[in-house]
Parts: structure tokens; sequence; C-alpha cells
């Protein structure tokens, strides 16, 4: 197992102000060097305060690193014509399609319309990028220098949108990987023998401090909604040891995740002036 001492946090928001720094400076390249405008557009079709929040939040960053963010609130029934327009919009370089949708079960049909170029969410089966929350997650690791090279990975969480196409990505990268979810038998006996925990199972207090062993490192990229606040898979009382290397309870994997986001954007922008 990993012999670690002392809590050490892996603090996202303070590794994405280089990222953000970055994007910034490309940006910057992008518009002044070949007069093109990173735009996002983002289309909702439910009043949600969670929601709200989170437009809130992308559309700020955009605004700091001057990529242009378009809210598209419409009905569910608008959403295919809405996206035969920005699909083939040349100044939109990416499109997201805000979840949930009112009708869920439309989800799958209405996120494969997005043009697989400009589905910076990758949520369809075609999508052009990766994911932005295992993007995230590999930057947050390799910003502090955690080795994974020959270490016990366990994923707990099989969604497409994190658990899956981050299993793929480090299966690629030749590691050893577990996946479980909260439905696993004896989850605790996988959690202990685990090196690196990475959890986004949105499932509240799922791991608590008897199922880590000393020094493993857990990040926590699991949302949930618990009393009207967002929490994660890591039970408050996780954060009393001091043996671990974890995310924070805010400014883990969050932060970052917009960023990749962003990264997706920029890229896709980046492409239109290869074509």
């Amino acid at each position: 197992m990993l012999q670690l001492t002392d809590m050490k946090i892996l603090n996202g928001k303070e590794l994405s102000s280089y990222i953000e720094e970055r994007q910034a400076h490309q940006v910057r390249g992008l518009r002044q060097a070949q007069g093109i405008a990173p735009k996002l557009a983002i289309i909702v079709t439910v009043d949600n305060p969670v929601i709200d929040v989170y437009m809130r939040l992308k559309k700020q960053y955009g605004s700091d690193i001057l990529v242009d963010v378009d809210v598209h609130r419409v009905q569910q029934t608008e959403v295919k014509s809405l996206l035969n327009t920005l699909n083939v919009d040349d100044s939109v370089h990416g499109i997201i399609i805000q979840l949930p949708l009112q009708d869920p079960s439309q989800t799958e049909g209405l996120v494969n319309l997005v043009a697989p170029e400009k589905d910076v969410d990758a949520l369809g089966a075609n999508a052009a990028f990766d994911p932005a929350t295992p993007m995230a997650i590999m930057w947050l690791l390799a910003g502090y220098n955690i080795d994974l090279r020959g270490k016990n990975i366990l994923l707990i969480g099989r969604g497409k949108l994190v658990g899956a196409p981050l299993e793929r990505q480090l299966l690629e990268m030749g590691h050893t990987v577990q996946v479980a979810d909260r439905t696993t038998e004896d989850l605790g006996a996988l959690t202990l023998d685990a090196d690196i925990i990475v959890t986004a199972a949105g499932s509240p207090a799922l791991l608590f401090p008897d199922m880590i062993s000393q020094g493993t490192v857990v990040v926590d990229a699991g949302v949930a909604s618990e009393d009207g606040k967002t929490v994660g898979d890591v039970a408050p009382e996780v954060y009393d040891r001091d043996d671990l290397t974890i995310t924070p309870v805010k400014g883990g994997v969050g932060p970052l995740t917009v960023c990749a986001l962003f990264e997706n954007v920029i890229r896709a922008a980046q492409r239109r002036t290869e074509a």
C-alpha cells in the first residue's frame, strides 16, 4: 500500500487557476491570430436552481477566458429544431444539452443529435472528445504527482460519464483497475485493498473511515443531493483521518471539470482552423 503521512488535499481549485491562465492565452491567440471567437451553446429545458448555479459558473468561466457562452432556454420539444440550427452554425464550436431533461427517456436520442465535432460533453455515441470529468480526474492526479504505476486502482461507479470512460482510459494506459458500484457485495473488502479509490457513484456516505486503508489516495467525484445540499460519496468522518491523500469536500474534481469542458471547446475551435 502507499505509505503517506499527514493528510494531503488534492486541491482542484488551485490547479484550475493555472489551467485557466493557459486557456485564456490560447483563446487570445485564436481571436487575434485566427479571427476565431470560441463559442459554447448550452441548451436548457428545465427550471432548476441547481442547474442555474452550473450555468452561472460556466458563463463566468467562459467570460474569464474570453469564450462566448450562449444559454438557450427552450421547451424539450424545441431541442431537435434548435440542434439542427446550432450544428450547422460555424460560429458555434461546442454544444451542451444540460441534463436532466424534463423527459429523461429522450436523453439518449437527443444527445446523439449533437454534431460529434461539437459534442464537448461527450454524451453522444460518436463524440470527438473525452468526457470532462475523467479528464479532470487525470489532471488532478497528475498535478499532484500521484504515480499510478503498479497501484491497485478501484473505481466505484459504472456510469457512462465517469466510471466507464475512466476505466477504459486507465486500462489503455496499462494500469490495474477494478470496478464496483454501490450494490457490490462486500465493497469494503475491495476498498481496503485499493491504493487509489475514485468514487463517482452519487451515493452519499458510501465510503466510511473503516473502509479505507492507511495512505490511500481518495478522489471523490460523486454528486448527490442530501437535505438540499450537494454532497459526494465520502462520509464526513473520513476527513478526521490524517493519513490520506484526498479531494476536499468542495474544490476537488469540480473546478477541473469546468476547465476540462472548456478545454474541449477550445480544441473544437482549434480544429476549425485546421479544416
